[in-house]
């Protein structure tokens, strides 16, 4: 198979990678008529692959991984794709202002809600979730293709870097273990890359109850991929049971503590990009997980802590780090749309990471001629 012939099997239409068979099914097919402009839902299929066949000639691809089966004890982030693309579209012209830039959305990661990655899974489990996904598919190329949302996300990111080694790649998650397949793909494309990474929390556990790759872990091996030596930098944390210098000491990362920042953003924000550029990285992966802003701007997440990040601060780190490092790739990750804890609180996260979103974006375009 080709690659683009792959991705038509791997992934499914915008806003398409929630399984859904009656209940939120006509919200579902409205947002893909909107995203692609279509009349009918028939057109969307069409659409979709249209999408994928620009991506050797685009400068920034999407792709959803609607997946919260890395999350913890509160669920819900497997939305926040949906709701970010809603809000997207509320304002703008959305899919016109994509293409303008050399923006393509390339679909979703098809979740089975109940898999994480293929390495969790025995054989038996795999084969029987490949042939209910890739039914019309050959058994001898069946066999080959990943099932579960990590997998697939990893496979599909490869395939589209293989098409266009170019190309920079924005995730919507989806819990942060969504970070995991944008750092593993990239490891294979570039080596001089390092990762910003706004949080409450570190996750920078080495397994947690058994589990390699969640929410709690995707750190540890994105930091184990980059050698360590401060390539992870971490802002906003504040939620851990350890200090900074055990973290920093004992797996080299580099943290900016929430209360630094909120003490004296514009020292912070310059350290934080001396630090980068002492690391000699040439571009940055920027993974925002939305807690990393304080809970009165965002708590519709799963786990929202207060005494964190301005949105402000956030926004003129992305822009810094595009003007004065370059973005390789971003994200917006954790937003759960129905875990609001107040009044309003949905409405304020989603507006928030769809701002995120579009600054992100925009900094991974550049300059346009």
């Amino acid at each position: 198979m080709s690659p683009l012939q792959e991705l038509r099997l791997l992934l499914r239409p915008a806003g398409g990678g929630v399984y859904l068979v009656s209940s939120g099914r006509t919200e579902q097919e409205e947002l893909q008529r909107r995203l692609y402009q279509v009349q009918n839902s028939d057109a969307v299929q069409g659409a979709f692959e249209t999408n994928l066949a620009r991506i050797a000639h685009a400068r920034v691809g999407i792709l959803a991984i609607p997946s919260d089966v890395g999350a913890g004890y509160v669920r819900g982030a497997n939305l926040g794709p949906q709701a970010i693309r809603t809000e997207l579209l509320r304002n703008v012209n959305w899919p016109s202002e994509c293409e303008s830039k050399g923006i393509v959305d390339l679909g979703d990661v098809f979740v089975v809600p109940q898999l994480l990655h293929d390495s969790m899974l025995s054989d038996a489990q795999r084969h029987a979730t490949q042939d209910a996904l890739y039914s019309q598919v050959p058994d001898g190329i069946r066999r080959t293709l990943p099932v579960s949302p990590l997998s697939i996300a990893e496979r599909a990111l490869d395939l589209i870097r293989a098409t266009n080694p170019n190309l920079k790649m924005f995730a919507i998650g989806g819990d942060h273990s969504c970070a995991w397949p944008v750092t593993a793909s990239l490891a294979k494309f570039h080596d001089d890359f390092g990762i910003v990474q706004p949080d409450a929390h570190t996750d920078l556990l080495h397994e947690r109850l058994g589990v390699k790759y969640c929410f709690a872990t995707w750190s540890y091996h994105a930091n184990e991929l980059l050698g360590r030596n401060g390539k992870l930098t971490q802002v906003g944390i504040r939620a851990t049971r350890y200090p900074k210098d055990h973290w920093e000491s004992q797996l080299g990362v580099k943290q900016f503590w929430a209360n630094e920042c909120v003490r004296n953003p514009k020292d912070a924000l310059d350290a934080m990009i001396d630090h980068v550029r002492s690391t000699k990285v040439k571009s940055i992966y920027f993974s925002n997980d939305i807690d990393g802003t304080d809970s009165s701007h965002a708590d519709a997440t799963g786990t929202p802590e207060p005494a964190g990040l301005e949105p402000e601060f956030v926004l003129e780190l992305i822009d810094r780090l595009g003007n004065e490092i370059g973005l390789i790739a971003g994200d917006i990750m954790e937003v759960a749309p129905l875990a609001a804890r107040t009044p309003g609180g949905k409405e304020r996260t989603v507006e928030l990471a769809a701002r995120y979103a579009r600054a992100t974006l925009d900094a991974m375009v550049g300059p346009q001629s």
